[in-house]
């Protein structure tokens, strides 16, 4: 269990520091954002690697027992919180985390003005549903809470770089998933960052579900699924 919480803090530590202004400024000025992006990117992915090898070595403790009703529900959840991750970071989007960093938001912007976020909730919650032991509450209740906690840190800074533009980007970018589409302020569209975040969903969650969920982690959500 130590393994899975050092894991943990390395993760959160990486995702906390670096997103201080300061820091970021200094390590964009010395490596160039492309870069830093680059460099970011795989360190977060071996250490988010690390997190579920640590996972997967603690023992199983179960606090409910797992039914079919529940892992129902991360097939839908887990896909949909994929496609958010994906087409946030894919998309332009001056207010939250992307790979885009540009003044114009793209199409999944108005759907909720930060995606990633979002679908790294509804990812770790569907899991979290699905799976009823101490070390999945660990796991995925901590990158939810974690991901939860990102909502308020983004909105400071977001906040302190729009100035007095920041309520009106609010109100036409709502926090709250299609808020803003059905008050009427904005439409639902489709661009090509999100086409390709659907397509790589689409991919990924058949890989995973014809056997590559089971290789990695010893589980098949499909089997799961009929029980």
């Amino acid at each position: 269990m130590s393994q899975l919480y050092l894991a943990l803090i390395a993760f959160v530590l990486l995702h906390s520091i670096p997103a201080l202004p300061p820091v970021r400024s200094r390590a964009i000025a010395i490596l160039g954002r492309k870069t830093y992006l680059l460099i970011y990117s795989l360190v977060s992915t071996v250490l988010l690697g690390w997190v579920f090898r640590a996972a997967l070595n603690t023992s199983y403790v179960e606090l409910w027992e797992p039914s079919g009703g529940r892992a129902m529900t991360t097939l839908v959840l887990a896909p949909l919180g994929m496609f958010l991750v994906l087409a946030g970071l894919f998309t332009p989007n001056p207010a939250s985390i992307t790979f885009r960093h540009v003044d114009q938001p793209g199409a999944i912007v108005a759907v909720t003005r930060h995606p990633v976020l979002w679908g790294f909730l509804l990812w770790s919650g569907g899991h979290l549903i699905a799976n009823g032991d101490l070390r999945s509450l660990i796991l995925f209740g901590g990158l939810g809470l974690f991901s939860a906690a990102g909502f308020l840190m983004l909105y400071r800074r977001a906040k302190c770089r729009f100035g007095e533009s920041w309520s009106a980007f609010c109100a036409d970018h709502p926090l709250l998933p299609m808020a803003g589409i059905v008050a009427g302020r904005n439409r639902v569209k489709v661009d090509s960052p999100m086409a390709l975040a659907f397509a790589l969903t689409a991919a990924v969650t058949l890989w995973l579900l014809l056997g590559g969920h089971a290789f990695l982690f010893g589980a098949d959500p499909l089997i799961m699924a009929t029980m």
